[in-house]
Formats: C-alpha cells, sequence, structure tokens
C-alpha cells in the first residue's frame, strides 16, 4: 500500500484505483454504526466530501465527545495516532482527525479490493 500523506492524495488515489464511490459507502457504514447522521451520497464530489467530513468531525469535538469517541473506535482509528496530534485548536484538530478517519477507511476499503 503506497504512502498517503494528505487528505487530498487519498481522495485522488482512491479516485485513480476506482475506489471512491467504496470509500464513501464505507464512511456511511461506519458513521451509521456509530449512530451519528452522516450520509452522503456516493456520487458526491470528493472536495465536497472533505469539508462535510471535516465539519462533522469538528461539529462532534465541539457539541458530543462521546460520539466522537465512539466513532472513532467504530472506525479504529489507532489511539496512538490520535494521542500524538494537537488538541489547541479545535479546527486544525478536527481536520487531522478527519485525515486519520478517511485514512482507515481507505485501509478497508484497499485491503477488501485486495483480497476479495
Amino acid at each position: 500500500m503506497m504512502q498517503i500523506e494528505s487528505i487530498q492524495d487519498l481522495l485522488n488515489t482512491s479516485l485513480q484505483y476506482e475506489l471512491y464511490g467504496n470509500l464513501v459507502f464505507q464512511l456511511n457504514k461506519d458513521f451509521r454504526l456509530a449512530n451519528i447522521d452522516f450520509d452522503v451520497e456516493s456520487s458526491i464530489l470528493p472536495e465536497d466530501l472533505k469539508l462535510q467530513l471535516h465539519e462533522t468531525v469538528y461539529q462532534l469535538i465541539q457539541n458530543n465527545f462521546a460520539e466522537y469517541l465512539n466513532l472513532l473506535y467504530i472506525i479504529d482509528v489507532p489511539e496512538q495516532q490520535i494521542k500524538m496530534l494537537d488538541g489547541s485548536d479545535t479546527l486544525k484538530l478536527s481536520e487531522q482527525v478527519a485525515f486519520l478517519i478517511l485514512k482507515r477507511e481507505w485501509q478497508k476499503v484497499w485491503f477488501k479490493h485486495q483480497y476479495k
């Protein structure tokens, strides 16, 4: 699996491998499992997905921290990676967490595709 450094890299890679729809599906599925209202169309533009995910994570951190933690658990974002983030700026933190969420979801999609 290739090294992905940013949300844009990840989204471009998912488009390149024609797995973007699978990524959106996996995101929707895990957010539903966490009982969080985040349901985007598979046809959503990558830039809109990025913004909507960032906004949702920001709102969860600000207003419903327990649901935020539950979401991270369900998606299986590594706790060590979360602990390494600087939490002094919530807006920046939510962007970094959105990247970690997408990165983990991409791993799930990539492995399912590779080993089906």
